[in-house]
């Protein structure tokens, strides 16, 4: 009799257990879990706080971060970082990420007239996805055509690469430019200094969604 119920006690606590673990996954449940953002960086110098921070902060929030650039491999950063990117920016499939995120530094600049940067720029206004770019990489979605009649920044120094684009310039820190009515959500960011508010307004977006 002892040893049923010992037993009944066993089977009693291991089945709480398997529930309360059930519970504790789905409150451990990350809010942004199962989003995916393509972040692309210049092979050579790109801004290694622009890509780290937000980065870390997104994927602290569950984001699956996939990183692109001109090669596989090693990319280098101004400050030093090393970054192996896990696909070429060109096999990039718009349709399959959240967001589309243009990281800055000196080395951005190679994608400023890159025809196939501006396309992915292009299918991400058209896809509706939310699109990203700080520092100089602005320029690359003027050169697109996608920052036309809207509002954005950019690193101050390039101010008149988006002014000649019809771009609507801000010189605020941060600028969102989200249109309902086109299903375009745009967020653009001047510099370094702004790495950790350009991650947070990409988060606040992608919960949005």
């Amino acid at each position: 009799m002892r040893r049923k119920l010992a037993l009944v006690w066993i089977i009693m606590i291991l089945f709480s257990s398997f529930i309360f673990g059930k519970e504790k996954k789905k409150m451990e449940t990350l809010p942004l879990e199962g989003k995916k953002v393509v972040m692309v960086i210049a092979h050579e110098d790109f801004r290694d706080e622009e890509y780290l921070t937000p980065k870390e902060i997104l994927t602290r929030e569950g984001v699956k971060i996939i990183t692109a650039s001109s090669s596989l491999e090693i990319a280098k950063g101004m400050l030093g970082a090393k970054v192996k990117p896990d696909i070429l920016f060109s096999e990039i499939k718009v349709k399959d990420y959240d967001a589309i995120v243009f990281i800055g530094g000196v080395g951005a600049s190679e994608y400023w007239n890159n025809p196939q940067a501006q396309k992915i720029a292009q299918e991400a206004v058209k896809e509706g996805k939310l699109l990203a770019a700080i520092c100089i990489a602005p320029v690359t979605l003027a050169n697109a055509g996608v920052l036309k009649d809207k509002q954005a920044t950019v690193f101050p120094s390039e101010k008149n690469r988006l002014v000649a684009k019809g771009v609507k310039y801000t010189a605020k820190p941060v600028e969102k430019d989200f249109d309902p009515a086109a299903k375009s959500k745009i967020i653009t960011a001047q510099s370094p200094k702004e790495a950790k508010i350009f991650a947070e307004e990409i988060k606040k977006a992608l919960l949005e969604k």
